[in-house]
């Protein structure tokens, strides 16, 4: 499987910090800090554990796509990244 996509939505959502917030979504989370993405990411994990429970599988997609959107989000706003969760799972793998 190809994960070209996320490291380019990564590149997008960094490329987003000095968007303007009246134009750009990804810049108005950003500018609102730690907690506004935190309590959206609580939002879309509540959402996607729903789906997961009542919901079809093209709902529970939906879902996990924002969450993961919402956790990108905050890892660039924490300046931290993709690679580097990705390497933690990597020692947690070994």
């Amino acid at each position: 499987m190809d994960f070209t996509f996320l490291e380019e939505l990564t590149r997008t959502i960094k490329s987003r910090r000095n968007a303007s917030p009246e134009k750009s979504y990804t810049a108005r989370l950003l500018n609102g800090g730690p907690k506004k993405v935190s309590a959206k990411i609580m939002e879309e994990a509540a959402e996607t554990v729903i789906a997961a429970l009542v919901e079809d599988k093209k709902r529970l997609v939906e879902e996990a796509a924002d969450l993961i959107y919402h956790l990108l989000v905050l890892l660039e706003l924490k300046e931290s990244g993709l690679a580097e969760v990705i390497a933690e799972l990597e020692t947690r793998r070994r």
